[in-house]
Formats: C-alpha cells, sequence, structure tokens
C-alpha cells in the first residue's frame, strides 16, 4: 500500500468513528429515524469531502481533532443529499454505495426525515461541537460557508437547474455552472472549512486552496459523469447509465466522451498548480486530486 493510500484510509477510518461517536444512537427514539440516519452515512462511501477536510487542514497545520468537526459537516451534509436526490420525486434510484437506498430499505416518509435531520445534525456539530477550538465568530463564519455551499445557490440550487434542464440540450457554460453549484459547491466547502478550522490562515494561502476547490469540484463532476458511461455497478456501488436514460446533460453529452477526458486533465493541471504557494504542505491536496480523477468509483 502506497504512503499516499495509507493516508486516505487514515482519513477514512477516522471520520468514520467520528461520525458514529456524533451521530444519534439507534436505540435512542425515535429508534427507526436514528437508524436510518446511521444507515445512509455509515459504512460506505470514498470519503473524499471529509478527506479534502483533513488535508487542507494538514495544509494550514490546524489540528487534527478540530478537523474531525467539519469533516463530519460535510459528509453529513453530502448524506442528505444523497438520501434526498435518490427520493422517487428526484432522481428515484434503488442502489446507492452499493446497497438499497434509504427509502428501499425504510420509506419515503423516513427517507425524507432522515435527511432532513443530517443536515441540521451538521449545523448543530459546526456549531457546538468542542473539538473545533475556534471563536464563536469564526464559526458563524464557517456556518455560513456550509449553508451557502448547501443552499439555492450551492447544491439545492444546482439540483432545481438539473431538474428543469432534464431532456434539454445546454451549452458548456450553463453546465459548468450548474455543476459548480450541484458538486462543487459542496467540495469547495470541505476545502474552506478545513483551512478554517485554524484561525487566522494567511489570505494568499484561502485563494490558493479556493481556487485548487473549484478546478477540482468539476472535475470530480466530470468524472463521475465518465463513469458513468464507462463503469461497472459492482465497482460504482450504483448502476450506471441512469443520466442517459433520465435525459440529463453531462460533459461527455455535451463535449463527447474524448473531449470530456482531457477537460478533466485539464482542471487536475489547474488545481496543482493553484497549490504552489502552499509548498510541501500541498502535497496531501495534489494526491487527492489525481485520485479524484482517475478512481474508478
Amino acid at each position: 500500500m502506497s504512503a499516499f493510500s495509507e493516508r486516505l484510509r487514515h482519513f477514512q477510518v477516522r471520520v468514520e468513528h467520528a461520525l458514529d461517536a456524533r451521530l444519534p444512537p439507534a436505540k435512542q427514539a425515535p429508534s427507526h429515524l436514528h437508524e436510518a440516519m446511521r444507515y445512509v452515512t455509515l459504512g460506505g462511501g470514498k470519503r473524499v469531502r471529509a478527506s479534502l477536510v483533513y488535508a487542507a487542514g494538514l495544509a494550514v497545520s490546524a489540528q487534527d481533532d478540530a478537523l474531525d468537526t467539519p469533516a463530519c459537516a460535510v459528509e453529513l451534509i453530502h448524506a442528505y443529499s444523497l438520501v434526498h436526490d435518490d427520493l422517487p420525486c428526484m432522481d428515484d434510484d434503488d442502489l446507492r454505495r452499493g446497497k438499497p437506498t434509504c427509502h428501499k430499505t425504510y420509506d419515503e416518509a423516513t427517507a425524507l426525515l432522515a435527511g432532513d435531520a443530517l443536515q441540521s445534525l451538521a449545523f448543530e456539530i459546526l456549531a457546538n461541537d468542542p473539538a473545533l477550538t475556534v471563536s464563536a465568530t469564526h464559526r458563524l463564519r464557517m456556518i455560513a460557508l456550509l449553508a451557502n455551499a448547501a443552499g439555492s445557490h450551492g447544491m439545492a440550487g444546482g439540483q432545481a437547474i438539473d431538474l428543469a434542464s432534464g431532456g434539454k440540450a445546454i451549452a458548456l457554460a450553463q453546465l459548468e455552472d450548474m455543476h459548480l453549484r450541484k458538486t462543487g459547491a459542496l467540495i469547495r466547502a470541505a476545502v474552506l472549512l478545513g483551512a478554517h478550522a485554524r484561525e487566522n490562515v494567511e489570505t494568499e494561502k484561502l485563494t490558493a486552496l479556493e481556487n485548487y476547490s473549484r478546478a477540482i469540484g468539476l472535475a470530480f463532476q466530470i468524472t463521475d459523469d465518465i463513469l458513468d458511461v464507462e463503469g461497472k455497478a459492482e465497482t460504482l456501488g450504483k448502476n450506471p447509465g441512469m443520466d442517459h436514460a433520465r435525459g440529463k446533460s453531462t460533459y461527455p453529452q455535451v463535449l463527447g466522451l474524448t473531449e470530456a477526458k482531457a477537460r478533466a486533465q485539464v482542471l487536475l493541471a489547474q488545481a496543482l498548480e493553484s497549490l504552489a504557494p502552499l509548498g510541501d504542505n500541498g502535497g496531501v491536496l495534489a494526491e487527492l486530486a489525481g485520485f479524484i480523477i482517475e478512481r474508478r468509483q
């Protein structure tokens, strides 16, 4: 196992333990809801967003314990978004992370409530978790950052645009705007929340991380779109080909598969170039960028 693989595994195990400690116990009332929340959050996923939190924090010398808080917050927001995306009123998916989706395992009403509860828990953790040792003013800044990423200017807005554009031909600029919101906003939040787990980070470094997060957020989505064409259910943990079946606009559909792959490589180069002000401290972020582009799931 490479040093980076070991580092990534460390991030994954760390956030899994942190999430387990912060989620309500399954047997605590209302137990059916708490069980569903744990079902969709624990024991699956690549934990790319949490890993970005830890890697960005490492790049600015934030304390490990303080990074658990934003890492959990972004994973809870991500889990909530997947639960809602999978509902029949959205994408109507049966499989997620290699197991039946929440509404298939429980029911639609429980899935809706589980998503709602996961979202609110993310903000409760950012507001109150004692592991995050920053000032109240700084906490508010972090809460506002995550709220913006999840709302109409971020994920929810991106999903609305996605639903409205179904079956329609859209230009590349519109596609990138949609995905900067739907996918890129939470990736940006993950990177910046990791940096903000330490107060008084230099402006030059924050700008570098902002530029990195924008490039890698789009690259992540392009890779997802490519995997929907080329991937297999056993490795993806979900059914491939669904974007095409639903008439969704994707990078391979707008650019063609070859050009989409080339665009991902351009964004990877931009992400790596943006890390220059961080010096060697940006090494893990650089390796994560490569992992995001080269992943097969």
